[in-house]
Protein backbone atom coordinates (compact mmCIF):
# COMPACT_ATOMS: atom_id res chain seq x y z
CA UNK A 1 0.00 0.00 0.00
CA UNK A 2 0.96 3.57 -0.54
CA UNK A 3 0.70 5.69 2.63
CA UNK A 4 0.49 9.27 2.58
CA UNK A 5 1.00 10.99 5.86
CA UNK A 6 1.07 14.88 6.15
CA UNK A 7 1.70 16.95 9.27
CA UNK A 8 3.90 19.94 9.44
CA UNK A 9 5.98 18.97 12.27
CA UNK A 10 8.23 15.38 11.47
CA UNK A 11 7.28 12.64 12.26
CA UNK A 12 4.98 14.49 15.04
CA UNK A 13 3.09 11.41 16.85
CA UNK A 14 3.34 9.40 13.54
CA UNK A 15 7.29 8.18 14.24
CA UNK A 16 6.57 4.73 15.15
CA UNK A 17 3.84 3.77 12.59
CA UNK A 18 5.52 5.46 9.76
CA UNK A 19 8.53 3.58 10.74
CA UNK A 20 7.07 0.43 11.04
CA UNK A 21 5.09 0.42 7.80
CA UNK A 22 8.48 1.37 5.80
CA UNK A 23 10.23 -1.75 7.04
CA UNK A 24 7.51 -3.67 4.92
CA UNK A 25 8.46 -4.46 1.47
CA UNK A 26 4.98 -4.26 0.73
CA UNK A 27 4.57 -0.74 1.66
CA UNK A 28 5.59 2.90 0.61
CA UNK A 29 5.74 5.60 2.72
CA UNK A 30 5.67 9.32 2.00
CA UNK A 31 5.27 12.24 4.13
CA UNK A 32 4.63 15.69 3.32
CA UNK A 33 5.66 18.51 6.00
CA UNK A 34 6.95 21.45 6.79
CA UNK A 35 9.54 19.54 9.49
CA UNK A 36 12.75 19.20 9.59
CA UNK A 37 13.40 16.71 12.28
CA UNK A 38 15.73 13.39 11.83
CA UNK A 39 15.43 10.99 8.93
CA UNK A 40 13.75 7.65 9.11
CA UNK A 41 14.85 4.97 7.17
CA UNK A 42 12.40 4.15 3.91
CA UNK A 43 10.43 7.10 4.46
CA UNK A 44 10.33 9.48 1.18
CA UNK A 45 9.84 13.03 2.89
CA UNK A 46 8.29 16.09 0.86
CA UNK A 47 8.59 19.41 2.25
CA UNK A 48 6.07 22.34 1.91
CA UNK A 49 6.84 25.83 2.89
CA UNK A 50 5.39 27.12 5.47
CA UNK A 51 3.04 30.07 4.16
CA UNK A 52 2.81 33.57 5.58
CA UNK A 53 0.70 34.49 8.37
CA UNK A 54 -0.53 37.76 8.30
CA UNK A 55 -2.92 39.12 10.99
CA UNK A 56 -3.67 42.10 9.82
CA UNK A 57 -7.51 42.76 9.82
CA UNK A 58 -7.94 38.99 10.67
CA UNK A 59 -10.23 38.59 13.98
CA UNK A 60 -8.10 36.83 16.86
CA UNK A 61 -10.88 34.18 17.03
CA UNK A 62 -10.20 33.56 13.10
CA UNK A 63 -6.46 33.22 12.80
CA UNK A 64 -6.46 29.29 13.99
CA UNK A 65 -8.51 28.60 11.41
CA UNK A 66 -6.93 31.57 8.69
CA UNK A 67 -3.83 29.96 9.45
CA UNK A 68 -5.54 26.44 8.22
CA UNK A 69 -6.77 27.21 5.08
CA UNK A 70 -3.52 28.71 4.30
CA UNK A 71 -1.87 25.60 5.29
CA UNK A 72 -4.38 23.84 3.05
CA UNK A 73 -3.75 25.39 0.19
CA UNK A 74 0.15 25.17 0.44
CA UNK A 75 -0.19 21.09 1.23
CA UNK A 76 -2.66 20.57 -1.73
CA UNK A 77 -0.09 22.29 -4.03
CA UNK A 78 2.97 19.90 -3.09
CA UNK A 79 0.07 17.10 -3.65
CA UNK A 80 -0.96 18.00 -6.95
CA UNK A 81 2.91 18.68 -7.84
CA UNK A 82 3.24 14.82 -6.35
CA UNK A 83 0.23 13.33 -8.34
CA UNK A 84 1.72 15.01 -11.75
CA UNK A 85 4.70 13.02 -11.56
CA UNK A 86 2.46 9.86 -11.53
CA UNK A 87 2.03 9.75 -7.59
CA UNK A 88 -1.57 8.01 -6.05
CA UNK A 89 -1.43 7.29 -2.54
CA UNK A 90 -3.93 4.01 -1.03
CA UNK A 91 -4.60 6.17 2.29
CA UNK A 92 -4.02 9.85 3.82
CA UNK A 93 -3.33 9.94 7.36
CA UNK A 94 -2.76 13.11 8.90
CA UNK A 95 -3.58 15.28 11.89
CA UNK A 96 -6.95 17.55 11.44
CA UNK A 97 -6.18 20.24 13.81
CA UNK A 98 -3.25 22.01 11.11
CA UNK A 99 -6.06 22.55 8.67
CA UNK A 100 -3.72 20.26 6.04
CA UNK A 101 -5.87 17.64 5.14
CA UNK A 102 -8.65 20.14 4.34
CA UNK A 103 -8.11 20.41 0.22
CA UNK A 104 -6.50 16.62 -0.14
CA UNK A 105 -10.12 15.20 -1.58
CA UNK A 106 -9.96 17.71 -4.27
CA UNK A 107 -6.59 16.37 -5.20
CA UNK A 108 -7.14 12.82 -4.66
CA UNK A 109 -11.30 12.99 -4.78
CA UNK A 110 -11.04 8.35 -4.26
CA UNK A 111 -8.66 8.09 -1.26
CA UNK A 112 -9.61 7.81 2.10
CA UNK A 113 -9.06 10.53 4.40
CA UNK A 114 -8.01 8.96 8.56
CA UNK A 115 -7.30 12.20 10.26
CA UNK A 116 -5.97 12.55 14.15
CA UNK A 117 -9.10 14.30 15.72
CA UNK A 118 -7.45 15.31 19.07
CA UNK A 119 -10.01 17.21 21.17
CA UNK A 120 -13.27 19.34 20.45
CA UNK A 121 -13.46 22.42 22.51
CA UNK A 122 -16.48 22.82 24.76
CA UNK A 123 -18.02 24.95 28.18
CA UNK A 124 -18.58 21.59 29.93
CA UNK A 125 -15.94 18.96 31.14
CA UNK A 126 -13.68 20.58 29.51
CA UNK A 127 -10.53 22.73 29.79
CA UNK A 128 -12.21 25.98 29.33
CA UNK A 129 -14.22 27.44 32.34
CA UNK A 130 -11.93 24.55 34.53
CA UNK A 131 -9.38 26.21 36.64
CA UNK A 132 -11.19 29.39 38.73
CA UNK A 133 -8.01 31.28 38.62
CA UNK A 134 -8.02 31.75 35.20
CA UNK A 135 -12.12 33.01 34.46
CA UNK A 136 -13.50 32.07 30.90
CA UNK A 137 -12.34 35.05 28.27
CA UNK A 138 -15.20 37.61 27.02
CA UNK A 139 -17.28 35.87 24.54
CA UNK A 140 -15.56 32.05 25.49
CA UNK A 141 -18.64 30.40 23.77
CA UNK A 142 -17.99 32.35 20.59
CA UNK A 143 -14.29 31.63 20.90
CA UNK A 144 -14.58 27.99 21.57
CA UNK A 145 -17.46 27.80 18.48
CA UNK A 146 -14.37 29.45 15.92
CA UNK A 147 -11.55 27.00 17.65
CA UNK A 148 -14.09 24.17 16.43
CA UNK A 149 -14.12 25.61 12.89
CA UNK A 150 -11.08 23.44 11.61
CA UNK A 151 -12.51 20.18 13.52
CA UNK A 152 -16.35 21.14 11.85
CA UNK A 153 -15.12 21.41 8.23
CA UNK A 154 -13.30 18.01 8.66
CA UNK A 155 -15.91 16.35 10.43
CA UNK A 156 -18.39 17.25 7.47
CA UNK A 157 -15.76 16.15 4.72
CA UNK A 158 -15.29 13.02 3.40
CA UNK A 159 -12.72 10.48 5.14
CA UNK A 160 -13.01 9.03 8.54
CA UNK A 161 -10.95 10.44 11.83
CA UNK A 162 -8.91 8.43 14.77
CA UNK A 163 -8.67 9.60 18.27
CA UNK A 164 -6.80 7.77 21.09
CA UNK A 165 -8.72 7.90 24.56
CA UNK A 166 -12.84 7.34 25.16
CA UNK A 167 -12.25 10.78 27.08
CA UNK A 168 -11.05 12.81 23.78
CA UNK A 169 -13.85 10.80 21.53
CA UNK A 170 -16.63 12.15 23.92
CA UNK A 171 -15.83 15.34 23.63
CA UNK A 172 -17.10 15.22 20.01
CA UNK A 173 -20.65 15.63 19.27
CA UNK A 174 -22.93 12.23 18.75
CA UNK A 175 -23.54 12.73 15.61
CA UNK A 176 -19.77 12.62 14.88
CA UNK A 177 -18.31 9.80 17.07
CA UNK A 178 -19.46 7.45 14.36
CA UNK A 179 -16.90 8.59 12.46
CA UNK A 180 -13.96 8.36 14.74
CA UNK A 181 -12.29 5.11 15.24
CA UNK A 182 -11.01 4.35 19.04
CA UNK A 183 -7.18 3.97 18.32
CA UNK A 184 -5.74 4.03 21.99
CA UNK A 185 -1.81 4.73 21.66
CA UNK A 186 0.99 2.42 23.01
CA UNK A 187 4.41 2.69 24.06
CA UNK A 188 7.87 0.94 23.44
CA UNK A 189 7.80 -1.47 26.11
CA UNK A 190 11.06 -2.42 26.20
CA UNK A 191 12.36 0.72 26.17
CA UNK A 192 9.97 2.24 28.81
CA UNK A 193 10.89 -0.51 31.19
CA UNK A 194 11.44 -0.59 35.22
CA UNK A 195 15.78 -0.52 35.62
CA UNK A 196 15.74 -0.78 39.54
CA UNK A 197 19.70 -1.35 39.25
CA UNK A 198 19.16 2.73 38.35
CA UNK A 199 18.67 3.54 42.14
CA UNK A 200 22.01 1.86 43.06
CA UNK A 201 24.65 4.53 41.43
CA UNK A 202 24.68 8.27 41.30
CA UNK A 203 22.24 9.78 38.34
CA UNK A 204 24.29 13.14 36.67
CA UNK A 205 21.63 14.95 34.49
CA UNK A 206 23.43 17.76 33.11
CA UNK A 207 25.17 19.49 36.05
CA UNK A 208 22.58 18.06 38.51
CA UNK A 209 23.43 15.08 40.34
CA UNK A 210 21.07 12.73 42.51
CA UNK A 211 22.82 10.59 45.18
CA UNK A 212 21.45 6.78 45.95
CA UNK A 213 20.31 7.78 49.36
CA UNK A 214 18.23 10.39 48.20
CA UNK A 215 14.83 10.62 47.52
CA UNK A 216 13.86 12.05 43.83
CA UNK A 217 10.34 13.47 42.85
CA UNK A 218 9.58 14.14 39.05
CA UNK A 219 7.39 15.72 37.20
CA UNK A 220 7.52 16.42 33.27
CA UNK A 221 5.43 18.68 30.36
CA UNK A 222 6.42 19.91 27.64
CA UNK A 223 6.14 23.24 28.01
CA UNK A 224 5.64 24.40 32.17
CA UNK A 225 2.25 25.83 31.98
CA UNK A 226 -1.27 25.53 34.24
CA UNK A 227 -2.81 23.05 31.87
CA UNK A 228 0.06 20.40 33.00
CA UNK A 229 -0.66 21.72 36.72
CA UNK A 230 2.40 23.27 36.97
CA UNK A 231 1.41 25.45 39.54
CA UNK A 232 -0.36 23.40 41.53
CA UNK A 233 3.07 21.06 41.78
CA UNK A 234 5.00 23.89 42.70
CA UNK A 235 2.93 25.05 45.03
CA UNK A 236 3.27 21.61 46.94
CA UNK A 237 6.71 21.62 47.08
CA UNK A 238 7.43 23.96 50.00
CA UNK A 239 6.09 21.37 52.06
CA UNK A 240 6.93 18.32 50.59
CA UNK A 241 10.40 19.97 50.87
CA UNK A 242 10.13 20.91 54.77
CA UNK A 243 8.52 17.37 55.76
CA UNK A 244 11.85 15.71 53.35
CA UNK A 245 15.21 16.99 54.06
CA UNK A 246 16.64 14.09 51.83
CA UNK A 247 13.88 15.04 48.92
CA UNK A 248 14.86 16.58 45.51
CA UNK A 249 13.05 17.45 42.66
CA UNK A 250 13.65 17.47 38.89
CA UNK A 251 11.36 19.08 36.63
CA UNK A 252 11.10 18.53 33.32
CA UNK A 253 9.75 21.13 30.67
CA UNK A 254 10.58 23.75 28.48
CA UNK A 255 9.41 27.79 29.36
CA UNK A 256 7.47 27.65 26.96
CA UNK A 257 3.18 27.77 26.29
CA UNK A 258 2.22 25.03 24.71
CA UNK A 259 -1.62 25.12 25.87
CA UNK A 260 -3.62 28.05 26.98
CA UNK A 261 -2.02 31.62 27.89
CA UNK A 262 1.52 33.26 29.19
CA UNK A 263 1.39 34.76 32.58
CA UNK A 264 0.34 38.44 33.17
CA UNK A 265 3.57 39.59 35.38
CA UNK A 266 6.04 37.12 34.22
CA UNK A 267 7.80 35.82 30.83
CA UNK A 268 7.00 32.75 31.67
CA UNK A 269 5.25 30.55 34.07
CA UNK A 270 8.55 28.90 35.40
CA UNK A 271 9.26 32.50 36.63
CA UNK A 272 5.69 33.70 37.72
CA UNK A 273 5.34 31.03 40.20
CA UNK A 274 9.17 31.43 41.45
CA UNK A 275 8.58 34.79 42.36
CA UNK A 276 5.18 33.37 44.34
CA UNK A 277 6.97 30.99 46.32
CA UNK A 278 10.34 33.31 46.67
CA UNK A 279 11.78 32.34 50.15
CA UNK A 280 9.57 29.30 50.66
CA UNK A 281 11.67 26.81 48.51
CA UNK A 282 15.21 25.65 48.78
CA UNK A 283 16.37 25.83 45.54
CA UNK A 284 19.41 24.11 46.20
CA UNK A 285 16.66 20.98 45.66
CA UNK A 286 14.53 22.12 43.05
CA UNK A 287 16.26 21.80 39.45
CA UNK A 288 14.87 22.61 35.97
CA UNK A 289 16.27 20.57 33.78
CA UNK A 290 14.40 21.54 30.44
CA UNK A 291 13.27 18.68 28.18
CA UNK A 292 15.18 15.75 28.38
CA UNK A 293 16.46 13.75 25.11
CA UNK A 294 14.07 10.55 25.17
CA UNK A 295 17.12 8.07 26.78
CA UNK A 296 18.10 10.63 29.84
CA UNK A 297 14.60 11.00 30.60
CA UNK A 298 14.03 7.26 30.53
CA UNK A 299 16.69 6.92 33.17
CA UNK A 300 15.03 10.09 35.29
CA UNK A 301 11.53 8.11 34.83
CA UNK A 302 13.40 4.45 36.33
CA UNK A 303 14.74 6.17 39.54
CA UNK A 304 11.94 8.44 40.26
CA UNK A 305 10.52 8.01 43.90
CA UNK A 306 7.56 9.68 42.90
CA UNK A 307 5.98 11.44 40.03
CA UNK A 308 3.61 13.66 39.31
CA UNK A 309 1.14 14.04 36.66
CA UNK A 310 -1.49 16.62 36.74
CA UNK A 311 -3.49 17.67 33.76
CA UNK A 312 -6.70 19.49 32.89
CA UNK A 313 -9.59 17.64 31.40
CA UNK A 314 -7.90 18.00 28.05
CA UNK A 315 -5.48 15.44 25.80
CA UNK A 316 -3.54 12.87 27.72
CA UNK A 317 0.02 13.83 27.79
CA UNK A 318 2.68 11.51 25.82
CA UNK A 319 4.57 11.39 29.11
CA UNK A 320 2.08 9.73 31.32
CA UNK A 321 1.47 6.84 29.39
CA UNK A 322 5.71 6.63 29.42
CA UNK A 323 6.23 6.77 33.36
CA UNK A 324 3.15 4.04 33.32
CA UNK A 325 5.13 2.13 31.69
CA UNK A 326 8.28 2.61 33.33
CA UNK A 327 6.63 1.63 36.61
CA UNK A 328 6.84 4.85 38.05
CA UNK A 329 5.17 5.57 41.42
CA UNK A 330 2.14 7.82 40.28
CA UNK A 331 0.97 10.94 41.75
CA UNK A 332 -1.95 11.72 39.28
CA UNK A 333 -5.00 14.34 38.77
CA UNK A 334 -8.06 12.99 39.39
CA UNK A 335 -9.16 14.27 36.25
CA UNK A 336 -11.54 13.18 33.64
CA UNK A 337 -8.49 11.76 30.88
CA UNK A 338 -6.61 10.16 33.68
CA UNK A 339 -9.44 7.95 35.16
CA UNK A 340 -9.71 6.29 32.21
CA UNK A 341 -6.24 4.66 32.81
CA UNK A 342 -5.38 4.68 36.26
CA UNK A 343 -7.17 3.50 39.66
CA UNK A 344 -6.52 5.31 42.80
CA UNK A 345 -4.65 3.31 45.17
CA UNK A 346 -4.01 0.02 42.25
CA UNK A 347 -2.06 1.92 39.86
CA UNK A 348 -1.67 5.29 41.45
CA UNK A 349 -2.42 7.94 44.29
CA UNK A 350 -5.07 9.94 42.60
CA UNK A 351 -5.35 13.67 44.13
CA UNK A 352 -7.86 16.62 43.74
CA UNK A 353 -5.70 18.93 41.04
CA UNK A 354 -6.32 22.01 43.04
CA UNK A 355 -5.00 21.05 46.27
CA UNK A 356 -1.22 21.36 46.68
CA UNK A 357 -1.33 20.01 50.55
CA UNK A 358 -3.08 16.88 49.13
CA UNK A 359 -0.27 16.78 46.24
CA UNK A 360 2.55 17.18 48.70
CA UNK A 361 0.53 14.69 51.50
CA UNK A 362 0.41 11.80 48.43
CA UNK A 363 4.11 12.37 47.41
CA UNK A 364 5.19 12.09 51.12
CA UNK A 365 3.19 8.80 51.53
CA UNK A 366 5.20 7.14 48.61
CA UNK A 367 8.16 8.13 49.70
CA UNK A 368 7.47 6.80 53.03
CA UNK A 369 5.28 3.75 52.85
CA UNK A 370 8.00 1.58 50.32
CA UNK A 371 5.90 -1.79 50.36
CA UNK A 372 2.88 0.19 49.59
CA UNK A 373 4.91 2.33 46.62
CA UNK A 374 6.43 -1.01 45.12
CA UNK A 375 2.96 -2.28 44.41
CA UNK A 376 1.79 0.63 43.27
CA UNK A 377 4.58 -0.08 40.96
CA UNK A 378 4.27 -3.62 39.84
CA UNK A 379 0.68 -2.23 39.12
CA UNK A 380 1.07 0.18 36.82
CA UNK A 381 3.68 -1.75 34.69
CA UNK A 382 1.60 -5.11 34.33
CA UNK A 383 -1.27 -2.45 33.49
CA UNK A 384 0.61 -0.78 30.76
CA UNK A 385 2.01 -4.48 29.60
CA UNK A 386 -2.34 -5.14 29.29
CA UNK A 387 -2.83 -1.39 27.51
CA UNK A 388 0.10 0.07 25.90
CA UNK A 389 1.59 -2.59 24.10
CA UNK A 390 3.41 -0.85 21.06
CA UNK A 391 3.24 -3.94 18.82
CA UNK A 392 -0.77 -4.13 19.52
CA UNK A 393 -1.39 -0.37 18.66
CA UNK A 394 0.94 -0.90 15.26
CA UNK A 395 -0.82 -3.75 14.21
CA UNK A 396 -4.79 -2.49 14.93
CA UNK A 397 -3.68 0.81 12.98
CA UNK A 398 -2.26 -1.29 9.81
CA UNK A 399 -5.45 -3.09 10.00
CA UNK A 400 -7.34 -0.20 10.27
CA UNK A 401 -5.58 1.27 7.33
CA UNK A 402 -6.59 -1.52 5.40
CA UNK A 403 -10.12 -2.07 6.60
CA UNK A 404 -10.73 1.92 5.34
CA UNK A 405 -8.91 1.05 1.83
CA UNK A 406 -11.14 -2.26 1.38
Amino acid sequence: MRFLFVHQSFPAQYAYIAEYLARKDEHEVVFITAGKGPDIPGVRRVLYRTPDFPSAGVHPFLLEFDHAIRRAEAVAKIASSLKSLGYQPDIIIGHHGWGELLKLNEVFPDVPILGYCEFYYGLDGRDVGFDPEFPSPEDAELLVRCKNSINLQALTGPGFGQTPTIFQKETYPLWAQDKLFLLEEGVDLERYCPDASIKQSSLVIGKVRIEPYEKLVTFAARDLEPYRGFHSMMRALPELLRSRPDCRVVIMGNDGVSYGTSPKEARTWREAMLKELEGQLDLKRVHFVGWLERDMMVKVLQRSDAHIYLTYPFVLSWSLREAMAVGCPLVVSDTAPVREFLAHRQTALMVPFFQPKAIAEAVISLLENRVFSRELQEHVRQHAESILDMKRYLARYEALAQQLVG
